[in-house]
């Protein structure tokens, strides 16, 4: 039997619309160019990786902490430190159609950026624990308003990953086109540009987001942007509690809530396609693991 692959559309409650996400259940560690192989087969905006951990001890931790998997993302060209609708969509797996249990415990999973949870909610809502990245005003860097399009913003601010850049109003965001070229090839764009906005409607916060260098033009819906998007606002809104809306083609919503230095993003899932590796490449991984390459 070869090795099982499923998409998950994340931050929506319906299919083809939100963030895709191709998820891969490893029964052991993997090789990083496989990895990389087979998520730039994919060609999804992030594919990822997912190995079961011991109960107790080691990098899993206590038994009562709850199910521990090692978590990796990556896309189509590098793997990434933080990623947020590909963990929407791990845990989305795990809880609905593998039926994991975790016993009122959250999931638990074992990161670049350290230990991060997701607890399920109501209504097949899952709410994630991310730690902030609080964004710190500064100059834009050459070329980064052209490449966007725009003439002027009214912030721009830096995070640990991304600029973020805000403009007065929706419409601005919705109507953007930046030129992609342009935003790879400035020299200190990081992983990419968030454009954000005051909200409209029920929303309070809307946003797009652009990683081309990271190969992905526009991201659909990125909830990792959001810990960054999340202090920024909070402070300008004055609430902790923010309802964002990611106005990329597909779209999706993102219940964000500041919590001291962590985030907490809620978000529904949905599976759309299951499918699985060939034998031939399952035997790859499993031999390069066997013979001491992984």
């Amino acid at each position: 039997m070869g090795l099982p692959i499923v998409q998950v559309d994340a931050f929506t409650d319906r299919p083809f619309a939100g963030n895709p996400a191709a998820i891969c259940l490893l029964d052991g560690p993997a090789d990083d160019q496989w990895m990389q192989a087979v998520a730039a087969e994919l060609n999804q905006p992030e594919t990822a990786f997912l190995e079961a951990l011991p109960a107790e001890g080691g990098l899993a931790g206590d038994a009562a902490d709850g199910p521990t998997w090692r978590l990796r993302w990556f896309t189509p060209v590098c793997e990434v430190e933080l990623c947020g609708h590909a963990t929407l969509a791990s845990a989305h797996h795990l809880l609905t159609d593998l039926g994991v249990d975790p016993g009122g415990a959250p999931l638990r999973f074992v990161t670049l950026s350290g230990v991060l949870t997701a607890r399920p909610l109501r209504d097949g809502w899952i709410q994630l624990d991310f730690p902030v990245d609080h964004p710190v005003e500064t100059d834009a860097p050459e070329g980064l308003l052209e490449a966007l399009g725009i003439e002027k913003a009214l912030t721009v601010a830096r995070g640990r990953s991304d600029w973020l850049v805000e403009v007065p109003c929706p419409e601005e965001v919705r109507g953007v086109r930046p030129d992609m070229d342009a935003l790879s090839a400035l020299g200190d764009v990081g992983r990419g540009v968030i454009l954000t906005s005051v909200g409209e409607g029920l929303h309070d916060v809307i946003s797009r987001f652009f990683a081309p260098a990271a190969g992905i033009p526009e991201d659909p819906v990125t909830g990792s942007a959001h810990t960054t998007l999340a202090p920024f606002w909070a402070d300008r809104l004055g609430k902790d509690d923010l309802l964002a809306y990611q106005a990329s083609a597909r779209g999706g919503t993102i219940e964000v809530s500041l919590r001291g230095n962590r985030v907490l993003l809620g978000g529904q899932a949905v599976t759309v396609l299951r499918g699985e590796l060939d034998d031939d490449l399952l035997a790859a991984v499993v031999s390069r693991r066997t013979s001491g390459t992984a």
